[in-house]
């Protein structure tokens, strides 16, 4: 069995924060030196972004729209319809005082997408920060304080909250889908919940059969963040986890609707409409936060709209196609699983760093990443495939990357 890491209070926290900011901040550095970093530009389409004065024109390979609903005309059409609708771009309140009848319309129409209650905020993000200090104290299942258990690669959003959660229970770090420990740690405390990702941002999935059967045997509260699936996975869209198992009373389910979905927010998938109130009135950002805007409600309805149609499975074909064709080209570990990231590990920080700059300057962006990103000795590219690249780009770009790393 693996060591636990604890993480118990704040400043041990900010410390380790420190370290890796300063193991970090220097190869960020060489990344922007490289004209990496806060790139402006003109969009014309995902697969050709403008760069301003120069003229440089390139091949987005890091952006989360895995379908092109960022683009797809009604999408578009629906955030001006709602914009005009309701002539104002939000009610600039926080949303649990007042609400538009668009976001409770929105609410509904997810709700009855994806077969769950639904959360809405502004961010993922906020989702995490609101619910996760209740998970911890007690307050979402039975069984008081849950010892939470973070999975070494779950996202940063959730790792944040770490330090808030250690003040209402004990806080422990697994590694990454270590279904032993897990099953340890519910033998021996009795109420425990696992934060990790569905879907990694890095690539790779949540062990979840197993997982599941955790859920099963000990009641282990299952928190997964699965925006990196939702939209191309599942029949309508619902994602990895939610394809996988219902929303019950010990698993919440959050999402981006700012990557696959084409539109913006954040999701939770909850188990009741109890537990939903519950958590906007005290989950903390949940409740001080803005409402939506109106024109994130509109896109969301739009997008909505579409994965109700047979365009949605032809969209999911062609990236699944894609993605077959990207495997065959430029085979990787993450090769066949079905998710759309992929990584080329080069090992070190400063190749990766280097590589990134001069497919840049080839026409392709894909980024450096590094750690604290990824582990120390497996930097590379990270490269994201979507069903509007073209093959020819997707053979030019893979072209590139192999005559780099001969």
């Amino acid at each position: 069995m693996t060591a636990t890491v604890p993480v118990v209070a704040g400043p041990r926290r900010f410390r380790n924060s420190t370290a890796l900011v300063e193991h970090a901040d220097p190869v960020w550095q060489r990344a922007a030196d490289n004209g990496l970093i806060g790139i402006e530009v003109d969009h014309e389409s995902n697969n050709r972004l403008v760069v301003p004065g120069t003229g440089h024109t390139f091949v987005n390979m890091c952006s989360c729209s895995y379908l092109g609903l960022n683009r797809h005309p009604a999408i578009i059409e629906g955030t001006v319809r709602a914009l005009r609708d309701t002539g104002t771009i939000e009610l600039m309140t926080s949303t649990t005082r007042i609400r538009p009848s668009l976001q409770a319309r929105l609410e509904t129409e997810l709700g009855d997408l994806f077969g769950a209650h639904i959360l809405l905020s502004t961010t993922c993000s906020t989702i995490s920060a609101g619910i996760l200090p209740l998970l911890a104290s007690g307050h979402l299942a039975p069984g008081g304080p849950r010892v939470m258990i973070f999975d070494r690669h779950c996202h940063f959003s959730m790792n944040y909250v770490k330090a808030i959660c250690a003040e209402e229970s004990l806080v422990l770090t697994c590694d990454h889908n270590d279904l032993d420990f897990i099953a340890d740690a519910c033998r021996r405390y009795g109420s425990v919940a696992y934060v990790a990702d569905g879907a990694y941002s890095m690539g790779g999935a949540a062990a979840l059969d197993g997982l599941l059967e955790l859920r099963e045997r000990y009641g282990l509260y299952l928190f997964l963040d699965d925006s990196h699936s939702l939209s191309i996975v599942g029949e309508r869209g619902e994602g990895f986890v939610r394809s996988h198992t219902e929303v019950d009373p010990l698993t919440t389910i959050v999402t981006s609707l700012g990557k696959g979905f084409g539109s913006g927010g954040g999701v939770a998938m909850l188990s009741s409409g109890r537990q939903a109130e519950f958590l906007a009135r005290h989950g903390g950002p949940l409740g001080w936060s803005q409402n939506m805007s109106v024109p994130t409600i509109g896109a969301a309805l739009a997008s909505a709209a579409i994965h109700r149609s047979p365009e949605l499975g032809e969209l999911q074909a062609g990236l699944r196609a894609n993605l077959d064709y990207f495997d065959s080209l430029l085979p990787t570990p993450l090769a066949g699983n079905g998710l759309p990231v992929r990584r080329v590990n080069v090992g070190d920080a400063d190749l990766a760093v280097r590589m990134s700059a001069e497919l840049f300057r080839r026409g392709f962006y894909s980024s450096a990443v590094f750690f604290p990103i990824v582990p120390r000795g497996e930097a590379g590219l990270r490269v994201m495939i979507r069903a509007d690249m073209t093959r020819e780009d997707l053979a030019t770009f893979t072209s590139h990357v192999k005559e780099l790393t001969a």
